[in-house]
């Protein structure tokens, strides 16, 4: 009975909405984020809580646009993230894991070259102040 239920959960585009923990695969930080649909049939993601006071300035900043759900591959595919700090953007698709984490494959150019990261998912806000759709 819970292959039913995940399998259908999993068939949900809107599965993917919530707040997520993310470690910065760049310097470590910690950061919450917020997936939500965009209205357009494509799903957004904005910064929600960072922890370090220097990075405060990216709350509230929507860093993934263009995040669209492919019901066969069974994955959110062709988000645009924006890195503050590096040049340019990179790419990312992602999938819902069994145990609830997000799979998040990130890339520049070619996704063989790219990282993985696993952001665990989260029951609410860490951050009241910062308002999303």
């Amino acid at each position: 009975m819970s292959v039913i239920i995940y399998s259908f959960a999993q068939n949900n585009p809107d599965e993917i909405i919530g707040y997520y923990l993310n470690e910065d695969p760049f310097s470590g930080a910690l950061s919450q984020i917020y997936i939500y649909n965009a209205g357009d049939g494509t799903y957004e993601g904005v910064v929600i809580w960072v922890r370090e006071e220097e990075r405060k300035k990216y709350e509230g900043l929507v860093f993934m646009r263009g995040l669209t759900y492919n019901a066969k591959e069974n994955e959110w595919q062709n988000a645009t993230f924006i890195y503050p700090g590096k040049k340019g953007n990179f790419k990312a698709y992602m999938r819902l894991e069994k145990d609830g984490r997000l799979r998040v494959r990130g890339y520049w150019g070619v996704s063989a070259f790219g990282k993985t990261l696993y952001w665990p998912r989260e029951q609410e806000s860490r951050n009241p102040k910062i308002t999303h759709p």
